[in-house]
């Protein structure tokens, strides 16, 4: 499926510090490698886009997914609730993957949406080309974008908002419970391990943020976005590695001494055992520039690293280290709800509670006191498909 990556249009990998991502990013290194659940949540009318079924069905049973796009829109009723979700370990649950085992509650949209801000701040709002992309520039010719594994939906609701001509769809394994949803989006509610031949040349933009927790088959799904897309359409992806690294930019990994590791970096490597346990792929984000070069239908492929600061540790005076310390700040407090975020995942597992409680209880200690210098590795590519 795979062949070697086209020599005929340049290959660039850009790497952003923290430090580094002021107005615009400084240090850039290059590489060249050539009641009823089908009534209506939608805040106005429709406009000329058609919003797709999304029913409780979707995820189990291909001849009960969606055909999308077909025209219908979905309420968040109490029936629908329902098969959504179950609790478990006190947070709710996705009721269709057995794989993506993080909540899907209220409160772990909060921490999406303070983590999708986070993300503005150090990486720019959308990848440079995409505004080309989904410009209205085209008689006759609707834009679309999806969002797979929207979580929160703070993502594919900007775009709708920026870009109101254009159609925006967001699937997750729940639906987006946005009362102010723009018109132009819709939300559809599917597991994307079952492919997405009903998105076959659908859209422009495909986009997939922190999703690796829950994909079987990484490489497989970045087919399968391709697919998606319309020639020249542009693929996004974001992903980290379940990792914590050092302040020279060593992964922490399990072989160290214990007492040389710090208690963050103790939980993380548990919970990239628990995800691949459950059948993810924690460690995809270190393989997309690969797989994206590897594939014979995408070209101007530009890959980018980000190192966020897990809190405000750096000394020193000066715009930089207070602007690096206030990321770190974000990333910290995103860490610490994560760490919530991850008891459903690791008690699934079958960790003793206690384990659990101390892994915690130490790592958020150690993160409040902000004096282990480490890191999150953020990895982005984004590419487009070649014209026919």
């Amino acid at each position: 499926m795979l062949v070697s990556p086209s020599t005929h249009h340049p290959h660039h990998m850009q790497v952003f510090h923290a430090e580094h991502a002021l107005a615009a990013p400084l240090d850039i290194m290059e590489e060249d490698d050539t009641e009823s659940d089908a009534g209506s949540l939608a805040s106005g009318p429709s406009m000329t886009f058609a919003p797709s079924v999304v029913t409780s069905a979707t995820s189990h049973d291909w001849e009960m997914r969606s055909a999308s796009p077909a025209p219908s829109v979905y309420s968040m009723t109490s029936s629908l609730r329902a098969a959504s979700y179950r609790h478990e370990f006190g947070r709710g649950i996705n009721n269709y993957s057995e794989v993506y085992r993080l909540p899907a509650d209220d409160e772990e949209f909060a921490r999406l949406d303070r983590q999708h801000f986070m993300f503005m701040e150090m990486m720019g709002k959308y990848p440079p080309p995409l505004p080309e992309i989904l410009a209205d520039d085209t008689p006759g010719v609707t834009k679309t974008c999806v969002d797979l594994g929207c979580g929160s939906g703070s993502w594919i609701l900007d775009v709708a908002r920026d870009f109101p001509h254009c159609s925006a769809v967001a699937v997750d394994l729940v639906p987006m419970q946005d009362a102010n949803m723009p018109p132009n989006c819709r939300s559809e509610v599917d597991d994307i391990n079952l492919g997405l031949q009903h998105f076959y040349g659908a859209f422009d933009v495909a986009h997939a943020r922190l999703v690796s927790s829950g994909i079987r088959d990484y490489k497989g799904l970045i087919d399968e976005m391709v697919q998606t897309l319309r020639p020249r359409g542009l693929i996004q992806l974001i992903e980290f590695d379940f990792r914590v690294y050092d302040n020279q930019h060593e992964a922490i990994m399990p072989s160290r001494l214990e007492e040389e590791t710090p208690w963050f970096a103790r939980w993380m490597n548990v919970v990239n055992i628990a995800v691949e346990q459950r059948g993810g792929e924690p460690d995809a984000a270190n393989h997309l520039h690969r797989w994206i070069k590897e594939h014979p239908e995408m070209e101007e492929i530009v890959y980018r690293e980000f190192w966020f600061q897990t809190g405000p540790w750096k000394h020193g005076q000066g715009d930089r280290t207070a602007r690096d310390n206030w990321m770190g700040s974000l990333m910290r407090d995103d860490i610490l709800a994560f760490l919530k975020s991850g008891r459903p995942l690791l008690l699934s597992n079958g960790l003793d509670v206690c384990v659990v409680d101390e892994l915690e209880l130490n790592a958020e200690r150690e993160l409040r006191e902000a004096r282990v210098q480490t890191y999150i590795r953020v990895q982005n590519v984004y590419a487009r498909r070649k014209a026919y």
